[in-house]
């Protein structure tokens, strides 16, 4: 443990698994104290396999490994009364926050003509409204400690179009314009807010049959790995079909940590180069 958090509070969505579980390992080890919180359940419309709530369970059990602290909470991005609560409590329990994630994300597919009306609500609802429920539940604790870092964990759908998905790249550029005008906001009470544009991730969220059947139409059965990683190399600029969730979470503690003291406002690709393609 080095320290670059040491002293801090970090408020994680999203953390049962993939970037979120990552993020709260990563900053644990950095010295944060985590305070984790998950929907840990389905979601309508999602194909995706759902968190669990021994998937938050491991991600506990990860951090105090490490020697870090961690208080987890199941709860629904969606639920602004409910994120709030969890916020308070983990304020409470630690004296304060100082760093947020809006980590919590879904995905699902469909070409824009034939989307229902339930897809597309959702996915704003997750990915966008979401996110901005997560920032009003926690800045209050960071506006109250006298500063911090939000770090909003946007995708490349955040900067170019991808085929299938409207509803995702429409709230994931929906993200980088809060995350504009958020920073603008809380910059006079000493708080940055930033994006993070990921390419794919190897996580639960693409390594599964539906996303990995979008990525090769051409085989009937589903795809194995190695075949959807053949389809998803040629997304990206540098020679690798995904980046892992340590990439994401690296960046992640780079703009919640002093180091990037004069950053606020800024977009940081973790793409391999896929928004140059």
């Amino acid at each position: 443990m080095t320290g670059r958090l040491a002293g801090k509070t970090a408020f994680i969505t999203g953390a049962a698994r993939g970037i979120g579980r990552a993020q709260a390992v990563r900053f644990a080890d950095e010295g944060a104290a985590i305070v984790g919180v998950d929907i840990c359940g389905p979601v309508d419309s999602v194909q995706v396999p759902p968190s669990t709530p021994e998937d938050l369970d491991e991600t506990a059990r990860l951090v105090e490994a490490r020697g870090g602290r961690i208080v987890t909470d199941v709860v629904d991005v969606r639920d602004v009364n409910a994120l709030r609560a969890a916020a308070d409590r983990g304020a409470d329990h630690f004296g304060g926050l100082d760093i947020v994630c809006a980590t919590a994300g879904i995905t699902s597919r469909a070409f824009a003509a034939d989307m229902t009306e339930s897809m597309w609500r959702t996915m704003l609802d997750v990915n966008l409204t979401g996110v901005w429920n997560t920032c009003t539940a926690a800045i209050p604790h960071l506006i109250h400690g006298g500063g911090g870092s939000v770090v909003l964990v946007s995708s490349i759908a955040g900067l170019r179009g991808l085929v299938g998905v409207a509803h995702y790249t429409a709230a994931k550029h929906g993200v980088v314009g809060l995350m504009r005008s958020l920073a603008i906001d809380v910059a006079p009470h000493g708080i940055r807010v930033n994006c993070v544009h990921p390419t794919n991730v190897d996580t639960p969220m693409i390594q599964n049959d539906v996303v990995r059947r979008a990525f090769r139409p051409d085989l009937i059965r589903p795809p194995t790995r190695d075949e959807f990683a053949e389809s998803a190399t040629r997304m990206n600029m540098l020679p690798v079909p995904w980046v892992e969730a340590v990439d994401v979470a690296n960046a992640s503690l780079f703009l919640a940590s002093d180091e990037a003291r004069y950053i606020t406002s800024a977009s940081l690709p973790v793409d391999a180069g896929a928004t140059q393609r």
